[in-house]
């Protein structure tokens, strides 16, 4: 029975454990949320400025934002457009911003800011966001344009396997800086690396019957002012979307490349103005990935975003940031106690007064407690004279620790010596306890034993002050609150450890030393 009960408690924090690891994963993969404190990151800012003359009467301003950012996370976005109407449509994944004014007379701006930050985990397939496309019609070329594409693509044909690599082998022949009469005859009319381009190449594609569409997006390069729109090629190979630079034929997506547009719709229309023109400005700026995991969890709408503490108030945040704390010094406490063998005075006491360390300081934090009670156990012994009951000795060292504590606040603040005002943080009945336990142990166990557990609790409190004010230790209880479950784990298997302590080891090594040399002569012996 009790083999059974031993593997249940193992199983059960065996499961508690993994709960608590699993959840953490969780929040690092998917949410970014760092290991490491103050880390930070570069939050993108994408201005989108249109400027266009009006006319004097009403305007009607269409632009296309975005709605598919690929490599990059949308965390906000701004629309800044004084006494103008706005709507937001979106028709067949594709959004767009419509401003309107009644009377637009003059030099008009309007702004369109938008907020990313690199994203890992996107998705190269839009088979879920988008249908996939009918295969086009080949379209009627006129000669010479219809010989030079027929042959073209018959050459490419034979050397690819399937759509991705034609398109590749399509591109590189078509980019050859030495053409043949061919890709002459093709590259005619439209210069390579511009708009034009792209739609050249998809009217070729065109010809083999496979989809295609023109991506318009962005390079986020640190430094540029004036950003210019690049256009992108994207295939669809019956399962996926894919892209391929149209200069150089190479699969994927730079890495600094936020989509924008996918729409074969104009990026910017205006009605009812002229000498329209749409610039885009970019800036960086750094930003704590702890933070910008939120906003992240709040765009995924991610259930582990109901699991953080973030989303309290910032009162409330403060002090759990200390309580979060507590358990790890318990933690010291427990491993202390049952492992390493150190006495002192119950479980709670040492982790309070390293809880008071956190605001006097370390140094100054031994000090008080020292003296306090030291004062306290002279005033204690004092009172055990008066043959006193329990209750009401213990209330007058209560009223004796406070007066200890306000006289050395009230010598402090005339001293200008602010850690002994921050003496009034020591909890105060547990020192009044303290006192009282330690008078009890030294007419118990004598003078010795009660100095060695109050200097085993001292020494407790010590190591639990370093712990629980350890930047990193706080940083992870904070944001992954779910390793309380591991703690837990820790303390019902410590709750079952019936091995030595490491101060019996110590204590017995003699006699352990004197039963090894029995053994051996008992062998030799016999």
């Amino acid at each position: 029975m009790s083999v059974m009960r031993e593997l249940n408690v193992k199983i059960f924090c065996l499961l508690l454990a993994l709960t608590s690891l699993g959840l953490m994963y969780a929040k690092v993969k998917t949410l970014g949320l760092p290991l490491v404190p103050n880390q930070t990151s570069s939050i993108w800012a994408v201005e989108a400025r249109v400027e266009f003359d009006g006319l004097g009467r009403s305007s009607t301003v269409n632009l296309d934002i975005p709605d598919n950012l690929g490599n990059f996370l949308k965390l906000d976005e701004f629309f800044v457009s004084r006494n103008y109407g706005l709507n937001v449509t979106s028709k067949q994944k594709d959004r767009r911003a419509e401003w309107s004014i009644r009377n637009a007379k003059g030099k008009q701006r309007l702004y369109y800011r938008i907020e990313v930050v690199p994203e890992d985990s996107v998705s190269k397939s839009d088979t879920i966001k988008y249908k996939i496309p009918v295969a086009p019609v080949k379209p009627e070329y006129e000669e010479p344009l219809a010989s030079a594409i027929e042959d073209t693509l018959g050459k490419v044909r034979s050397e690819s396997a399937d759509i991705f690599t034609f398109v590749s082998q399509l591109l590189v022949q078509l980019n050859d800086p030495s053409p043949n009469k061919n890709i002459f005859v093709i590259q005619k009319g439209a210069v390579p690396g511009t708009e034009q381009w792209v739609k050249r190449i998809m009217y070729v594609l065109e010809g083999a019957r496979i989809s295609s569409r023109m991506v318009n997006g962005i390079s986020l390069d640190d430094g540029v002012k004036d950003a210019k729109l690049i256009s992108w090629l994207e295939v669809h190979n019956g399962q996926t979307w894919e892209g391929f630079d149209p200069l150089s034929g190479n699969k994927g997506y730079p890495s600094n490349f936020m989509r924008w547009s996918i729409s074969d719709e104009p990026m910017l229309n205006v009605e009812g103005g002229r000498n329209e023109h749409l610039r885009f400005t970019l800036s960086q700026r750094p930003y704590s990935e702890a933070d910008i995991s939120q906003e992240r969890a709040k765009t995924k709408q991610s259930f582990l975003n109901s699991w953080s503490l973030y989303k309290l108030a910032l009162a409330s945040q403060h002090v759990y940031q200390i309580l979060l704390m507590i358990p790890l010094g318990a933690l010291v406490v427990v491993l202390m106690r049952t492992v390493v063998g150190v006495p002192c005075f119950g479980t709670f006491m040492p982790i309070l007064i390293s809880l008071a360390f956190r605001e006097t300081e370390l140094l100054w934090g031994i000090i008080l407690f020292c003296l306090i009670t030291g004062s306290g156990l002279a005033f204690r012994f004092f009172l055990e004279r008066l043959n006193l009951l329990l209750v009401p000795r213990l209330s007058a060292v209560l009223v004796m620790v406070i007066v200890l504590m306000l006289t050395i606040s009230l010598m402090s603040n005339d001293l200008d010596i602010d850690r002994g005002i921050s003496i009034a943080l020591f909890p105060i009945v547990i020192l009044t306890m303290v006192i009282e336990r330690l008078s009890i142990t030294w007419e118990e166990a004598g003078a010795f034993g009660a100095i060695k557990e109050g200097l085993g609790s001292l020494f407790i409190a010590i190591i639990g002050y370093f712990v629980m004010t350890n930047n990193q230790l706080e940083h992870l209880m904070f944001n992954f609150p779910e390793l309380l479950l591991f703690i837990l784990a820790i303390f019902l298997t410590a709750g079952r450890y019936t091995g030595y302590r490491i101060s019996e080891l110590i204590r017995f090594k003699d006699l352990a030393n004197e039963e090894d040399k029995n053994a051996k002569t008992n062998t030799k012996t016999s």
